[in-house]
């Protein structure tokens, strides 16, 4: 075998094991570039990188295969196309406010020989335009199916629909998507049903375009929805613990939607009309207790009526007897202290009057002690002691 046979089986050999080790070396000559990413309106930059030059220059050419830039030399009139950075190894351009058009496969070619060529991909993202609700027009009643559909078109790849109910979410049907008139960008559409109810009035549904060129934000659109409801009522009164001759008010406070603004006053078990109600207050401008009963109040609206009961009890407004008067604790204060002194009082005079009586008691014992007969006893008693002392004399 000869020396070149084996030279080049000995070359051929070093090739194989360096490709099955993979480190078969690039060529220096291949131009590198990168696919780019950008959105609608924003700036895409294109670089082109080559490690040998080999003396020729780099060249960047559109999807059309139109020339923009060779080296330095701008070869086509597009404003919007600049050069970024030109040198032996680079070539690097920019397009600004990118549109759908631009988008495509742009090559960076360099002469040598054989003509050396990399791909860059670039695709431009179409923003989505913010959403539109239809379906709704006049407001609901409880009960009611709602049936909302969201729209946004100009995306591009399509977008994707959330909807939200005061911020939580709403299971929705699948999402339609139709291609744009420009071939290019689509538009998403999604639709919800939901039966409402009272706590349903005024709520906000939401719908949420999500897309990449949205970069971590997003666009919404949100409809308030109005739902009528039965009323509801309640009484209240004005003050809350009515007296005797006392002004009283009691309000009817309806409350639904729509607000009711029919009322009627009743009392329970009485025939005559009430001459002091006004819309939905009925006033007592001087309470007595021929005014205690139950009160009924009708409040009513296209939806229904509701009906609320009071129940009135006159009480006395004697200031001894009135909850919650200032004089109340000193009054009570100063009734305790008379009685505490007259009870002082009394065990006073009785621990007197029993000891008079013991008093009299032991006189009278002594006035009958020396008496020989009932008529001498009674004398002694009455004070005959005088008579006693000469009767002791005489004897003497």
């Amino acid at each position: 075998m000869s020396s070149l046979a084996c030279n080049t089986l000995i070359f051929l050999g070093s090739l194989w094991i360096a490709a099955t080790r993979g480190n078969l070396s690039r060529d220096p000559c291949q131009p590198t570039t990168s696919d780019e990413i950008v959105v609608a309106g924003s700036k895409v930059v294109l670089r082109c990188e080559v490690e040998d030059p080999d003396d020729s220059s780099l060249q960047w050419s559109n999807p059309a295969q139109q020339t923009l830039y060779f080296g330095e030399k701008r070869a086509l009139r597009d404003l919007r196309i600049q050069l970024e950075r030109s040198t032996p190894n680079e070539l690097t351009i920019s397009i600004d406010n990118a549109t759908l058009a631009d988008e495509g496969e742009y090559t960076c070619s360099i002469f040598t020989m054989p003509v050396r060529t990399a791909k860059a991909i670039v695709t431009v993202l179409g923003i989505p335009q913010k959403p539109q609700i239809f379906g709704y027009t006049d407001p609901l009643k409880e009960g009611d199916m709602a049936k909302l559909m969201c729209v946004s078109s100009g995306s591009k790849p399509a977008a994707e629909l959330r909807w939200h109910k005061n911020g939580k979410p709403l299971a929705s049907d699948p999402s339609e998507v139709e291609e744009d008139s420009n071939g290019k960008t689509f538009t998403v559409s999604s639709r919800i049903e939901f039966a409402v109810g009272k706590e349903d009035d005024g709520v906000e549904v939401t719908c949420t375009v999500d897309h990449a060129s949205l970069q971590n934000s997003d666009k919404s659109t949100s409809q308030q929805i109005a739902v009528f409801y039965k009323p509801t009522a309640k009484i209240e009164p004005k003050p809350e613990h009515p007296r005797e001759g006392e002004n009283l008010e009691l309000h009817c406070d309806g409350q639904g939607n729509p607000i009711p603004h029919n009322y009627k006053w009743e009392k329970e078990g009485a025939e005559v009309p009430l001459p002091e109600a006004q819309d939905n207050v009925l006033i007592f401008p001087n309470l007595n207790k021929s005014d205690s009963g139950t009160y009924i109040c009708y409040a009513s609206s296209l939806m229904g009526m509701s009906i609320a009961r009071y129940n009135l009890d006159v009480n006395d407004a004697s200031p001894m007897t009135r909850t919650g008067s200032p004089y109340h604790a000193i009054i009570g204060g100063v009734v305790a202290v008379i009685v505490f002194l007259l009870l002082i009082l009394l065990i006073v005079l009785g621990h007197y009057l029993i000891r008079h009586k013991g008093t009299y008691l032991t006189h009278e014992a002594k006035g009958s002690d020396d008496a020989p007969d009932a008529d001498t006893a009674i004398i002694n008693a009455e004070g005959g002691q005088t008579g006693g002392d000469d009767k002791k004399e005489y004897f003497i």
